[in-house]
Formats: structure tokens, C-alpha cells, sequence
């Protein structure tokens, strides 16, 4: 039905405003009577062979929603219905922030891309914190936190404390957001100078609290490798619990179908879909044997099919996220990654 009905009439539209239509109608079908039930019949599987405890969490299948479609953390539950093993909610900020200008976001379909340079645009970490309150969720909810744009890098630990210390209560693990190259200067922060200050202050005001919840890092493919060198050696002496590799490029290599005049018309922004597909492989392919497999990543990045899920698993990820996946092939992806995955794993033995 979405590709073939609700996509085209959402493809009419621009990205924003497309992403509007489809998440006002998810909040008036949710309370419309059998509709959630049918939903869930419809898009979820569940799989007992693909359970699998990462960083102390037990998550019901591998596939997670990646951060960036639910901004503001109010549709967590009904992503669920499609499937998701877990919810990626934010980029979350202190203050709520409008972003950058628009337009903003545009789609690049014969490449099966999106460039876009929303700037974090949010409603803040409180509203999301309400609404966590309000809606208990159903799923596990991962919680993307950033710095307000207004913020100047040396006081950034600030503002990822403040989101932190809101959100512990109600989320289940972070994701520390230092990689998205549509809010000036954010890139800058995965400098180990930075990096350092912001994450041992969370890793040091984690302790206060009785409950554990897992902080990861979000690095960019576009970081060179020893840069990457350096936080991995961070990350592997500091006590992060693991890395989600990766983010959007701001490199346009692999857009076939459109004009360098238009790329250009473009500008900057971050490029996500299929032609990042490869980068971001290879950013965790390079991690996980960095690493040498001692720190658990979320692999994401141009997932459009259930091969390529695969090739991230086996590349070295412990679980994977979709986004352009999701806008471009739809909420049936999850269970077609499901399905496959679920075909390489070996049956267990009976016991005699």
C-alpha cells in the first residue's frame, strides 16, 4: 500500500512537508479503533532467533529506527507497530531551535537519496520529556542528544548534560550526537580536545544515578582515519559502550541522476540514501576491526534492502538503523530485513 499509494501522493509534496502529512496522520489513526492491532499484524515479526542482548539490553530484533524521523520523540510507539527492534528519538537540544532556513531537505530519487541541512531543528528536550511521561513507551527508545546551535563549542558539555540528566529517567540508552554537518561547528566536537569534556562529564554524572544506561558515540564517515584512530582509542579506554557509524556525507559522490548545476543549486548539506551506503560500510567495517570487536556498533547508512543489512551485520555491527530505507521503500522493510536475516541463522540443535 505505501509504495504504491500513500509514497506517490507523499512524493508530490517536498520532504518537509511530506514528513508533516505522514506524521499528522500517524497521530489521528492511533487513536482510530483496530487500526494499531492491524498494523502490527501487518508489518510486525516477531523472532526469537534474532534476540540479542547489546550493551546490557535485550533488544526483541536487530533493525532499529534511525535518529531524525522522530524529532521531537512523540511517535516512538507508533513506529513500533511497524516493527522496529528499537527507536532512535532526536536530535533532542536543551531549547527548543527552528533549524535552518528553508528550503532544507530535497530528494534525489533516481539515486534513491536525500540531501538535507535541517540544523537539528526540535522542540526541545522538556516537550520530549512530557510526552515520555505521558505515553509510556512500548519499545526501546534510544534518545539522540545535541547541542543548541546558539551554543558555543566550549560550553557544549552543558547542553548535553542538561538533555542527559532530563532524559535518564525515561529513555533507555544515549546516543551523543558530535557528528551532524548541518549545525555549525557541531562536526569540530569529535576534536578528542572536545570530545573528552563532553563525554566524561556524562560518564561521570551516570554514576550518580542506580540505573545503567548505555551512552554511544555517533561518528561521522566523513572523519579521516586518524581521527577516527583517536576516538576509538577514546572510546575504548574511557568506558563508552559502544559507536553508531554512521551519519550523513557531505560528499555527493555516488549521485548519478542529477546535474552538478543542480548539486550545486543544492549546497551544503548532509546526503543520506543509498549512495552512502558503501562509505558507511566501510566506516564500520574499520571500527569493528579497530577495535578488535570490543565495541558494539549500530551500523547506519544507505540501507535500502534487506542485503544491505547483511552486509553491515557482517561487517561488523551488532544492529542496524533505516531512514531513507524507510521513506523510499517503506514500513515493510523492517520485516523483509527481518525475514532475511532470520534465514541465516543456524537451527539450534535438540538436545537428545
Amino acid at each position: 500500500m505505501y509504495k504504491h499509494i500513500l509514497k506517490p501522493i507523499l512524493f508530490r509534496f517536498n520532504p518537509e512537508t511530506a514528513h508533516n502529512i505522514l506524521f499528522s496522520l500517524l497521530s489521528i489513526i492511533r487513536y482510530i479503533p483496530f487500526v494499531n492491532p492491524i498494523l502490527r499484524a501487518i508489518y510486525k515479526k516477531d523472532s526469537p532467533s534474532l534476540e540479542k542482548e547489546v550493551f546490557g539490553i535485550t533488544f526483541p530484533n536487530p533493525v532499529g529506527l534511525a535518529g531524525g524521523l522522530d524529532k521531537n520523540g512523540e511517535f516512538y510507539n507508533d513506529m513500533a507497530n511497524f516493527g522496529f527492534g528499537f527507536v532512535e528519538i532526536g536530535s533532542l537540544t536543551p531549547k527548543p531551535q527552528d533549524g535552518n532556513p528553508k528550503p532544507r531537505c530535497w530528494r534525489v530519487p533516481g539515486d534513491k537519496a536525500i540531501i538535507n541541512r535541517y540544523g537539528i531543528n526540535n522542540k526541545g528536550v522538556k516537550n520530549a520529556v512530557e510526552h515520555l511521561k505521558k505515553v509510556r513507551p512500548e519499545v526501546i527508545v534510544a534518545a539522540n542528544i545535541s547541542k543548541n546551535t546558539s551554543s558555543i563549542n566550549e560550553d557544549a558539555a552543558k547542553d548535553y548534560e542538561t538533555s542527559f540528566g532530563l532524559l535518564y529517567d525515561f529513555v533507555d540508552m544515549f546516543v551523543v550526537n558530535v557528528s551532524c554537518p548541518n549545525v555549525v561547528g557541531l562536526t569540530s566536537l569529535q576534536d578528542i580536545s572536545f570530545l573528552s569534556d563532553i563525554v566524561d562529564k556524562l560518564l561521570d554524572l551516570r554514576m550518580l544515578y542506580d540505573i545503567y544506561k548505555p551512552i554511544l558515540l555517533k561518528v561521522s564517515p566523513d572523519l579521516s582515519k586518524e581521527q577516527l584512530d583517536d576516538i576509538i582509542s577514546y572510546c575504548l579506554r574511557s568506558g563508552i559502550d559502544g559507536i553508531v557509524a554512521g551519519n550523513t556525507t557531505r560528499s555527493r559522490d555516488g549521485l548519478t541522476t542529477i546535474s552538478q548545476e543542480k548539486i550545486e543549486e543544492i549546497g551544503n548539506g548532509g546526503m543520506s540514501g543509498a549512495p552512502v551506503h558503501k562509505k558507511n560500510l566501510e566506516l564500520v567495517r574499520y571500527v569493528h576491526e579497530k577495535s578488535e570487536g570490543k565495541l558494539p556498533i549500530i551500523g547506519v547508512g544507505g540501507i535500502m534492502s534487506p542485503e544491505d543489512a547483511k552486509e553491515m551485520i557482517d561487517a561488523g555491527a551488532s544492529l542496524v538503523e533505516i531512514y531513507s530505507g524507510f521513506i523510499y521503500e517503506g514500513p515493510a522493510l523492517v520485516k523483509k530485513i527481518i525475514k532475511h536475516l532470520e534465514s541465516f541463522v543456524k537451527p539450534s540443535k535438540e538436545k537428545k
